[in-house]
């Protein structure tokens, strides 16, 4: 680089030097960033590879010692739940044992006293019975309101995040995936802290309680009855694990079918105009099948686990059987412990499948939990709060200074390179380019949804990055190409930029309808204010949602106002409204125009003409129309119109 610039240094003079010594520095500025970031991205494999084995090790611990601390919250509930649920399964752990003795007493050859006892005992155990039922009737309902506190909490925090985020972090990540981890993946990570380790203590208790009475009762026929259960507990640990992981591939193919229903639908006047709905049908069936080809996986790993399982409980039972009939032919056990026993194999039985219910739930949950801890855990670039707050009143001087930025999405592909353009405090500077010339990115810069990767952008002499997020954009309005309004009133959509609503007053409602040209037609409707626009304004014309966009601009009382292309979209008629109340209201204003129209900015202070990333021209209108240029170019050829 350096041995052109010495080139071109002895062969063209000093004017030519000196653009030519400008485009060497910025071409070496443009390469160091590149070359820093390809440095930051190889740097950022290499460690990831490196801690990837490291962080596996205590990935297992870290995410079960998180799903625990969900509960805590929640603690005097569950305590509450869980000693009801020791009084049910002890109630229930006794009825084996109770039907033995009655069993006994109906052996009894004194009929008379077999009778008494049998209606002392049978009255003793409905009580009991009763108690149980109540126990486990709490149980269930403090688990299950845990749950959805839960839930409601850990939905809360997971979109707390989501909206934290700097806008690029939407540039990288579909909604319908961030929808599914909002309502699947929680409700199932709930679920596993909740019901479901009230389920896997109450089958753990059970398994307990009656191996001790099986032991209790005879030692060796509960020796012959138990051997198969070490091989149960290993299969259930390997089948654990496997869900585990499938669980993850579930949920992230699940999350892209979300992403294909929820685009589809939101924009589902597009795919009817174009009579998609075969081929979208189609889409959708194809991501819901790779979901059925895991689930497919899982049931195939859940029927082989589950027909182990219950072959095992039959075995245990006929070895019982078997080895306890030759125990009663010689007296070693009663009928009736013999009948218990068989009891306590049935309830260890259904028990260690419900352990191995547990088991699998866990693993789901915590499959499901890594991706709610990365969203949960992620740390925005850019902040939603926190900075200067001045407490003098916006100037609105507004300065460009050498930006170059370039997307996170395409970090490859410069957009502003050495940008600079000064917006003087009061007046109105449009700014005008081919499509894709990075007309809008300005206005995403100075609204501060992204920062520049080099050089700054100034207002009021303060970098906009040092300023507190909630304050810029409330000095700053915005009206956009297609504004985009909420499925509520036009009273709320007016309303949605003020910080406080509950302080606006209806006047100022009303005076902010007025200066956008809206409150005409505001009035005409039945239910004025209180009408319904309906998902995304549907209800509304271009024109009408363009006016309460720019009403929802002015009652903040923006010294800046942005127009990105506002009148675009928009007939003869419903231009010239929105034109009349956006001049009326850019006095005393620092606006600046992203433009489309030349009725919008013909009249502007300055027009400043973008291409290749550069401000390459700016003047009045009428100085530039005058002369050879890009801008006359833009005219002539209608590319500016794009």
């Amino acid at each position: 680089m350096w041995l052109q610039f010495k080139y071109f240094s002895q062969n063209f003079p000093l004017k030519s030097l000196r653009i030519c010594k400008q485009c060497c520095f910025n071409l070496i500025q443009i390469q160091r960033n590149v070359a820093n970031r390809r440095f930051h991205t190889k740097h950022s494999a290499i460690k990831n590879v490196s801690d990837s084995s490291r962080k596996s090790k205590s990935a297992n611990k870290s995410d079960v010692k998180r799903l625990l601390l969900l509960m805590k919250p929640e603690k005097w509930k569950l305590t509450g739940a869980i000693c009801l649920l020791f009084i049910s399964s002890t109630i229930t752990m006794f009825v084996p044992f109770a039907l033995g003795r009655v069993i006994d007493v109906i052996y009894t050859k004194d009929s008379d006293k077999m009778r008494d006892n049998l209606n002392k005992l049978c009255l003793s155990l409905t009580l009991i019975f009763v108690v149980g039922a109540i126990c486990n009737f709490g149980r269930v309902y403090l688990i299950n309101l845990s749950g959805q506190r839960i839930t409601k909490s850990l939905r809360e925090n997971v979109f707390k995040s989501i909206l934290s985020q700097e806008t690029a972090f939407f540039d990288k990540h579909r909604t319908g995936e961030l929808i599914n981890r909002l309502s699947a993946d929680t409700a199932v990570v709930s679920q596993s802290v909740t019901m479901n380790i009230s389920d896997g203590l109450r089958s753990g208790i059970m398994v307990l309680t009656g191996v001790s009475m099986m032991f209790y009762m005879s030692p060796k026929l509960a020796i012959v009855g138990l051997i198969v259960v070490p091989p149960v507990a290993c299969l259930a640990i390997l089948y654990g694990r496997f869900v585990r992981k499938i669980t993850k591939s579930v949920q992230d193919t699940l999350a892209d079918a979300t992403n294909v229903a929820e685009e589809r639908i939101g924009n589902i006047r597009t795919v009817k105009s174009f009579s998609q709905e075969n081929s979208e049908i189609q889409r959708y069936v194809s991501k819901i099948e790779s979901v059925l080809k895991l689930a497919k996986k899982e049931c195939l790993a859940r029927g082989i686990f589950y027909g182990m399982t219950g072959f095992s409980g039959n075995v245990i039972i006929l070895s019982i059987l078997y080895y306890g009939g030759v125990m009663v032919s010689e007296n070693n056990i009663s009928v009736g412990n013999l009948s218990a026993f068989l009891l306590y194999a049935a309830y260890i039985g259904v028990s260690i499948g419900g352990l191995s219910s547990f088991y699998s739930e866990m693993n789901r949950g915590l499959g499901a939990s890594s991706r709610l801890w990365e969203l949960i855990d992620r740390v925005p670039q850019i902040s939603i709060s926190g900075g200067l707050i001045p407490t003098h009143e916006v100037r609105g001087d507004i300065i460009f200074k050498n930006i170059i930025f370039s997307y996170p999405s395409r970090p490859q592909h410069i957009i502003l390179n050495s940008l600079y353009l000064i917006l003087p405090s009061g007046t109105t500077t449009a700014v005008v380019g081919a499509s894709g010339s990075g007309k809008s990115t300005l206005a995403a810069l100075l609204l501060r949804l992204y920062d520049p990767e080099s050089g700054e952008v100034l207002l009021d002499k303060t970098p906009v990055r040092d300023y507190d997020p909630v304050w810029l954009r409330k000095n700053i309005g915005i009206v956009s190409q297609e504004p985009v309004l909420f499925s509520g009133t036009i009273r709320e959509n007016i309303i949605y930029g003020i910080i406080n609503p509950e302080d606006v007053c209806d006047d100022s409602i009303y005076k902010a309808a007025k200066e956008a040209n809206a409150l005409d037609f505001i009035l005409g409707f039945p239910e004025k204010f209180n009408t319904k626009v309906g998902e995304k304004g549907v209800m509304l014309s271009g024109g009408q949602k363009q006016r309460i966009a720019i009403a929802r601009a002015l009652i903040k009382n923006p010294k800046i106002l942005l127009l990105d292309e506002a009148t675009s979209a928009l007939d003869g008629e419903s231009e010239h409204l929105v034109q009349e109340a956006l001049h009326r209201i850019f006095k005393g204003r620092t606006v600046l125009i992203i433009a489309h129209r030349l009725s919008t900015i013909k009249n502007a202070d300055k027009i400043a003409v973008i291409e290749n990333g550069k401000i390459v021209e700016i003047d009045s209108y009428n100085e530039l129309i005058t002369k050879e240029g890009p801008f006359k170019n833009l005219i002539k050829h209608q590319t500016m119109f794009s």
